[in-house]
């Protein structure tokens, strides 16, 4: 399939970079169509000057760079920053420097900027989603081109507040009148590239952006301070250097721009179920960029509409299946292997468009492995719930929503996965106002209260090791399954066997942080008999008393102090 667009037109002010070049050196470059593809010129101190185009370099002439040449290139710019970086005033050329150990000047990389207008034709449609946006790529594929064209489309066509954070003046050029191709988007320059991040923070605090856009995010500041602007509300559009999403997730300096990684110890069941080993990887939080694309070429992108989900297959050995997109000459833009995102969607970058496009569906993430066995305690309810096999998807809407009380959880963090997911769920402040009850795996024995009044008001109570948004998200979405099947949570109904590390976990921790330091007798959780002795045994060691209380399969051990 296809989209019809206008024809790319380019503006690059060569003119203006051949006259900061040496004569000899303007002169020997070729003219006409060669000239447009020029990407660089290289001036070398010793070394015949060099014009690089894609895929091959020729050289200019046969005279070697000498020091004065240098000397008089250097003398037309403005000054070079501390990237060691300068530009021609209102343009978008780019001169970097290479020095020597005296600081001197020996080498110039003069690389051609040009406003390319029509590569956002390939992800117009995702700039009205209102979503955070990623590019990624090898250096020179045109991220800083689409990010510029990008950038005029929001605040010109959209008419949203952006603000451009310019750390090299690439994106708007040298000078203090930013480059027209940005449109009225606001500029911010930065002093020192290591300062970035603080100008990001600056961004948001002082001028009240919808959008920022961001060149090159490379250092852990940077994507710390990336994180928390996005979790104010404001969209993100941002280029990083890697040639795909699995690159970023690999990066430990970068992969909190897609959630982040961390290790989790499962179970010995839960093992071998996935048929994994117990030490696997897992996404640690909702991405920065919940949209991203891979540029492999300058007309070639691949659009990752779920980072999120697809994060998640890589961690699991899956394959991603971004949606593929090119850009013909005639500024068409093919889907060779998928659909777009939506049969009426028109990816237009014409300014007087009658309409905005819609936003594109956003898939559902495809249903995460059980983590319900590393190393947590659960209620015999819950057990059986997590056997139950998940749906494809939960529905979007239910009658009434699930009531959940988070024991030992922020009800922020369960909010915000009910939010991020669209989740017919409802985050409730007591107990008695809940369907079920989620529980981080060490409240249960801090807290016997909790667990004490589920029990009397007939609630399930899911246990879970550690309150990340993932197991959040795996643990609601399973509750909402069982709700959505029957209606309502069964009362009291037990879901499983015992789980014997669990169980044993348990009984410490109600000993060790409850019995033995506050006085207090404490009551676990409903166990068989086996388990029961071997609870009896552990409480044993610390010289506690124990008793049973219960009847059938709630019979519980209660331990009271020496």
């Amino acid at each position: 399939m296809s989209t019809q667009q206008s024809p790319q037109r380019i503006t690059d002010d060569l003119d203006r970079l051949l006259a900061v070049l040496p004569a000899a050196v303007a002169a020997a470059l070729p003219s006409g169509q060669e000239r447009d593809q020029l990407l660089e010129v290289v001036l070398d101190l010793g070394r015949v000057p060099e014009a690089r185009y894609p895929g091959r370099a020729v050289e200019l002439g046969d005279r070697p760079i000498e020091r004065g040449d240098l000397a008089a290139v250097v003398e037309r710019l403005g000054a070079f920053g501390g990237d060691n970086r300068a530009g021609i005033e209102r343009t978008l050329h780019r001169i970097s420097a290479i020095r020597n150990r005296a600081g001197e000047i020996v080498g110039l990389t003069c690389r051609v900027g040009r406003a390319v207008f029509g590569t956002v034709a390939m992800v117009r449609d995702l700039l009205d989603a209102g979503q955070s946006l990623l590019l990624m790529g090898r250096p020179g594929v045109g991220k800083t081109t689409a990010l510029r064209e990008i950038a005029r489309v929001l605040a010109d066509e959209l008419g949203k507040r952006v603000v451009v954070i310019d750390t090299s003046n690439e994106i708007a050029g040298d000078g203090d009148i930013p480059h027209p191709a940005i449109g009225r988007a606001r500029r911010m320059q930065v002093a020192r590239p290591e300062l970035q991040h603080q100008v990001m923070i600056e961004a948001v605090e002082n001028h009240m952006p919808e959008v920022i856009v961001i060149d090159e995010i490379g250092t852990e500041l940077e994507a710390l301070a990336a994180r928390t602007i996005a979790e104010r509300g404001v969209v993100l559009v941002a280029t990083a250097h890697g040639n795909a999403l699995d690159n970023l997730i690999k990066n430990p300096t970068l992969s909190d721009l897609v959630g982040g990684i961390q290790s989790v110890t499962l179970g010995d069941d839960e093992a071998r179920r996935r048929r994994t080993q117990k030490t696997v990887l897992e996404r640690a939080a909702e991405p920065t960029f919940p949209l991203a694309v891979e540029m492999h070429s300058r007309r070639r992108w691949l659009v990752h509409a779920d980072v999120a989900a697809t994060v998640d297959a890589l961690l699991r050995g899956q394959a991603a299946r971004p949606q593929v997109r090119e850009l013909a000459e005639d500024g068409r833009v093919h889907f060779p292997d998928s659909r777009p995102p939506t049969a009426t969607a028109t990816l237009s970058v014409s300014a007087s468009a009658a309409a905005a496009p819609p936003a594109p569906a956003r898939p559902r993430p495809a249903p995460h492995p059980p983590a319900h066995r590393q190393g947590a305690f659960l209620t015999p309810a819950v057990e059986r719930l997590a056997r139950a096999p998940a749906a494809p998807e939960i529905p979007a809407r239910q009658p009434s929503p699930l009531r959940v009380y988070g024991a030992g959880i922020a009800p922020r963090l369960l909010e915000q996965v009910v939010r991020s997911r669209s989740l017919p769920a409802q985050v409730v402040a007591s107990l008695e106002e809940a369907d079920v009850v989620l529980s981080a795996r060490q409240q249960l024995g801090r807290d016997p209260q909790v667990r004490r009044q589920a029990q009397e008001l007939g609630l399930p109570i899911l246990v879970i090791k550690s309150t990340a948004l993932p197991q959040l998200q795996r643990a609601l979405e399973r509750l909402l399954e069982r709700h959505r099947r029957d209606g309502a949570p069964p009362v009291s109904e037990p879901l499983a066997g015992d789980d014997p590390h669990g169980a044993m976990e348990e009984c410490r921790l109600a000993v060790e942080q409850v019995v033995l330091a506050t006085g207090q007798p404490v009551e676990l959780l409903p166990r068989s008999e086996e388990i029961r002795r071997m609870q009896a045994e552990l409480a044993g060691r610390y010289h506690l008393r124990t008793a049973v209380f219960g009847r059938g399969e709630q019979q519980r051990l209660r331990v009271f102090p020496a």
